[in-house]
């Protein structure tokens, strides 16, 4: 038996604010969403809630760019034959077929708000292939600085509206939810001064999740410090079910830095790595060891440009038979104009640890990058909680499978959160929304909080065991771990409830369900390698692993098998 607290200790609310919706998180998803609630419905009082600045998630990081059938040459069927083989028969035909064909609408949309994509001569989107694209489909911004190019031209359309209220460094910390279940808002900790300084509630029908991902449980990943997996930690304390955890993609192309070197680089605080684009390999760029030898020669059809699973997986076989920590991206071939203009942003982080992508290959790892799995949504972005919707990566809608195909995340975020935005105002217009009253939280197991002091215990652990590479034993080690981690429970606690308290128990949350889960399938499936079980296994695992938690704190897991195909 696996127990988790259902809430977290805090302290109570000491300031209140209401709105018709609250959207926290301000990458692609959350931004997205507000923009089209407004202009859905105008009358709304729509609360933006993020964690720290407004641009401070993973969405500025993001280089490739976003994928969509553009090109006259290609079409949503071939966007979607490509997202099924990369999910490897865990892909919901539905949810994806949504996303093909709305993404390319919703690019063009962002193009009309302001965002300045990279175009060809004749002005037409310049386009570019990833990994698992048989396709020329990526839309880029700027070489590779797509996500920061995005960021800015929605954060420019949300501060031009003066209806939208946003507050800032503030942590998300509980749900709220009336007498029958349903959302009534949440309570979060603000880092500021005035009225809203410290733990508050917001009162509001509906709650937008789009706080990101949990990389941060892992001792090497190229999320920000924020994704420390608090909207996934939220809902399983909230009751909703989360579906997939197991799936996390580690991107092949980290750039490897010595552990004195990491803060030269500008890595942020909680071991963020910096990427190396996929996009370079779209360009040419090939995988090398060092003595020169091709990495991916022989492993797959595609060689370089094979999904990321199956280079990362390559990539750890290469590395693990070699002894070393690390292998290399050689770029040279591309020459250096090619290299300074379409990667300017790779080229100079590189140059700034002595690494000349122009003369000398690239030093480059794994990395934990994306969790494909999530908070479990419908086509609308619906949670199995009412009035509780989740959209990005801290939502699982079912378009990613077992592994992302490459730049498909951004577009599920543009995507899935217009999505949202016409649920909610469809409901308000049929006049079904209802202004809730919180209830008093339920008495179940109580509150919890884990000492913060051994997150990198916690984040060591997770990379050792359930990382690239994982096995029943060492699940089960890293189980005991987590199992073993200070709990702040008992009476007389001295360490004080706070964000770095709060932080470590969403990572315990989610870090024990995402092992659980991995233990469960005992199978390689797409982002998910069990040594001990190395093939795809259809006739067990042919299906979702949803997990939950029931009132009293136990993580439930349960095996949903895939529908047939019509």
């Amino acid at each position: 038996m696996i127990m988790l607290p259902c809430r977290l200790g805090a302290p109570r609310p000491g300031w209140s604010r209401a709105a018709d919706i609250v959207v926290i998180g301000s990458g692609i998803a959350g931004l997205t969403a507000v923009l089209h609630l407004r202009r859905e419905l105008p009358a709304a009082r729509v609360l933006l809630v993020t964690k720290a600045h407004l641009d401070a998630g993973s969405t500025r990081w993001a280089q490739g760019g976003i994928a969509a059938a553009l090109a006259a040459e290609d079409s949503p069927a071939d966007h979607l034959a490509d997202t099924l083989v990369a999910g490897v028969g865990l892909c919901d035909p539905d949810a994806a077929q949504v996303l093909v064909d709305e993404g390319p609408a919703r690019v063009r949309e962002l193009a009309e708000l302001g965002a300045r994509f990279d175009r060809a001569d004749d002005g037409s989107f310049a386009l570019t292939r990833e990994g698992g694209h048989l396709r020329n489909r990526i839309v880029h911004a700027g070489g590779d600085a797509t996500g920061l190019e995005v960021e800015r031209a929605l954060i420019t359309a949300v501060r031009a509206d003066p209806a939208v209220e946003v507050i800032e460094n503030a942590l998300v910390l509980d749900l709220l939810r009336d007498a029958d279940g349903r959302t009534a808002g949440a309570t979060l900790h603000v880092l500021g001064e005035g009225s809203r300084d410290g733990v508050g509630a917001v009162t509001a029908p509906a709650v937008v999740l789009a706080t990101g991902g949990m990389g941060q449980i892992f001792a090497s990943t190229t999320n920000p410090g924020v994704s420390t997996g608090d909207g996934v930690a939220l809902a399983l304390r909230a009751g909703a079910v989360v579906a997939d955890l197991e799936f996390v993609q580690f991107h092949p192309t980290a750039l490897w830095l010595p552990p004195a070197d990491s803060a030269r680089v500008g890595a942020q605080p909680g071991g963020q790595q910096p990427l190396v684009s996929e996009a370079m390999r779209g360009e040419g760029a090939v995988l090398v060891d060092a003595s020169g030898q091709r990495v991916m020669a022989g492993a797959h059809p595609l060689a370089d440009l094979a999904p990321r699973d199956v280079v990362a997986k390559q990539m750890s076989r290469v590395m693990a038979a070699q002894g070393v920590e690390h292998l290399y991206l050689d770029a040279r071939g591309l020459g250096a104009a090619t290299i300074e203009r379409r990667f300017p942003s790779i080229t100079a982080r590189c140059r700034s640890v002595g690494v000349d992508p122009v003369t000398m290959p690239i030093p480059v790892a794994p990395a934990a990058h994306y969790a494909s799995g999530g908070v479990r949504t419908d086509l609308w972005g619906r949670t199995t909680v009412p009035g509780l919707y989740a959209c990005g990566e801290v939502a699982c809608t079912g378009v990613h499978g077992a592994n992302r195909l490459a730049s498909n995340s951004l577009l599920e975020g543009l995507v899935f959160a217009a999505r949202i935005a016409q649920d909610i105002a469809g409901a308000a217009r049929a006049g079904r929304r209802r202004d809730p009253v919180p209830a008093a939280p339920v008495v179940g197991r109580g509150s919890g909080l884990t000492d913060p002091a051994e997150r990198a215990e916690l984040t060591r652990a997770m990379t050792d065991g359930a990382g690239v590479l994982r096995s029943a034993d060492s699940l089960r080690a890293t189980a005991k771990v987590l199992a073993g981690l200070g709990d702040l429970r008992v009476s007389g606690a001295t360490v004080t409830a706070g964000p770095p308290a709060w932080e470590m128990t969403n990572l315990r949350t989610v870090a024990t369900a995402l092992v659980a889960a991995a233990a469960t399938r005992t199978e390689t499936r797409g982002s998910h390698w069990r040594e001990d079980f190395g093939d795809r296994d259809d006739a067990h695992w042919l299906g979702r692993i949803l997990t939950r938690l029931d009132p009293e704190g136990e993580l439930i897991i349960d095996v949903e098998p895939m529908r047939p195909a019509p």
